[in-house]
């Protein structure tokens, strides 16, 4: 993925002879290892060469070329390498083929569940769940570098599937649901990973790749079951097979991933901790005291941690410009997660008989789309800050008009297509908060925005959830429930599209006036 840069030759950077030139003064050409180790008078394979590491700049604009050499260290200024394998890891997380029949799998023979026990108590566990466990996994996501996490989430994801796979009953199906829960909870870790591990500069498209590649995985997960089914007539026990097999890669992949050099937003009192730490070992007189002032020290620590986050949210959502994009992000989130979490169920109401004879290939077309919408706004060139919100706005409106006409239609086909519109735009809208977040933002904050973002459309698709599935005292049809799903994306169309139409005429022509240059107008104290 992205524009690789053929690394161009090797070279061999052996200690200078006396008489030798420093090599900044020779004439740069193309060099060849085993040429220039022998005019250096040292063997190829010598002692140091073999012991040696080759470090690669994959995107090949850092000026440094991979080499061979005693002590040289990789160079990580390159941004292509993370991405690739960000990107491979997300595919195989995303490529499972029984996503698609997950309602039919419970409900059929190989569980035996109903599609009331299905709907009201084992889909809402994960809702539930993932609000309960954003707050633990938000604060340490950054103080354990991602990495961890990510690996956290390829567990839970292997561990999920062979519950599913070899439970039975509902608490076996709530429990696989809560686990999976982890994995959700997970998802700051991911998309913030690859901001601590790349320079601003290429925010658009990584973040551009790093979302393809996780909506592509999903459609060709979709795909594959699909063919399996309609085709080669697999079980869907088989299906569920193949998923533990992919989200099984992706957690060896995960191990590969490059480790940030250090916590971004902990860095400085974590040093500070461990500097008291120190000094508490060699003043204290005794195993007690020591015990009581090391105790001190952790509350103090902690203190001045949780009062860094909130100063940081109150700097961070300080700008009307981010708060907006947040704002659409969780509430996009929110709305986004209950459409595909209960479609299946109104694709049954809609066709009760064979209800998933094209379920898999619409996800994957539909996926498949939205992955293209999400590359190609990593290439697109516009003043964000200028017409971002009104663009949020408009496509935001043709997102309720799809989901109204699928709450209305009783024709499987045009809620299929519905259902296309409705997933392709909101990936597209999605990548471009996601990166216009990640660039008005210092590195140490992503964790921490992303998280909060994460969390209040969790809540929201809790209190949804709580009010449309969970209250016996409404007992809402499907189809009551997307009129509300498509009432929630109305109410959010009419406000970026008002909010848009003010940025518009109120900020747009004094920004193109007096700062020509300048393409976003979030405030600069967020970078410090």
């Amino acid at each position: 993925m992205g524009d690789k840069t053929f690394l161009e030759g090797f070279e061999c950077m052996c200690p200078l002879e006396d008489n030798q030139e420093p090599p900044h003064v020779v004439t740069p050409k193309i060099k060849l290892p085993k040429l220039d180790c022998a005019l250096a008078g040292r063997s190829e394979t010598s002692l140091e060469s073999r012991r040696g590491t080759m470090g690669f700049c994959w995107s090949g604009e850092c000026g440094i070329r991979p080499c061979w050499a005693g002590h040289y260290m990789p160079c990580r200024a390159g941004w292509v390498g993370p991405t690739v394998l960000l990107c491979i890891y997300g595919f195989c997380s995303m490529m499972r083929p029984i996503e698609p029949f997950m309602t039919e799998f419970l409900t059929g023979t190989y569980k035996n569940l109903t599609t009331e026990q299905v709907t009201r108590q084992v889909y809402p566990v994960w809702t539930y769940s993932t609000l309960v466990l954003l707050i633990p996994v938000l604060l340490v996501t950054d103080y354990l570098r991602y990495k961890p996490v990510i690996i956290l989430q390829g567990l839970t994801l292997v561990t999920s599937f062979l519950l599913v796979l070899v439970g039975s009953g509902v608490h076996s199906a709530q429990l696989a649901f809560f686990i999976y829960s982890i994995a959700m909870a997970a998802d700051v870790a991911y998309f913030s990973y690859i901001y601590s591990v790349i320079q601003p500069s290429y925010y658009q498209r990584a973040t551009s790749y790093v979302r393809g590649a996780i909506l592509l995985g999903y459609a060709v997960g979709a795909l594959l079951g699909q063919l399996l089914v309609s085709l080669g007539g697999v079980s869907l026990y088989c299906l569920g097979v193949v998923s533990l097999i992919s989200v099984s890669i992706a957690l060896i992949t995960s191990f590969f991933l490059p480790m940030p050099e250090s916590s971004l937003f902990y860095k400085e009192k974590y040093s500070e901790q461990k500097i008291n730490s120190n000094e508490d070992t060699k003043d204290s007189e005794s195993q007690d005291s020591f015990i009581w002032v090391r105790t001190i020290k952790t509350t103090k620590y902690v203190w001045r941690m949780l009062r860094r986050l909130l100063l940081d949210c109150k700097k961070c959502y300080s700008s009307t410009a981010l708060l907006f994009l947040c704002i659409w992000a969780a509430t996009g989130r929110c709305g986004f997660y209950q459409v595909t979490g209960y479609i299946q169920i109104l694709w049954v109401y809609v066709q009760p008989h064979n209800s998933t004879a094209y379920n898999g290939g619409v996800d994957a077309i539909s996926t498949l789309s939205g992955a293209a919408a999400s590359v190609a706004v990593g290439h697109m060139t516009l003043e964000w800050s200028v017409w971002g919100e009104l663009v949020l706005g408009g496509f935001t409106f043709l997102i309720t008009g799809a989901l109204f006409l699928m709450d209305l239609t009783h024709n499987i086909w045009i809620s299929y297509t519905c259902y296309f519109l409705f997933k392709t735009v909101y990936m597209q809208l999605i990548t471009i908060c996601t990166f216009q977040i990640a660039k008005a933002l210092s590195r140490e904050r992503y964790a921490l925005v992303f998280g909060i973002n994460s969390f209040v459309g969790t809540v929201l698709q809790s209190v949804l959830t709580a009010i449309v599935i969970n209250t016996k005292s409404l007992q809402l049809t499907i189809t009551s429930q997307f009129f509300i799903y498509a009432s929630f994306f109305a109410a959010i169309s009419l406000l970026f599209t008002l909010r848009g139409v003010y940025t518009v005429v109120h900020v747009g022509r004094p920004a193109r006036e007096h700062q020509p240059e300048k393409t976003t107008s979030l405030p600069e104290d967020l970078h410090q």
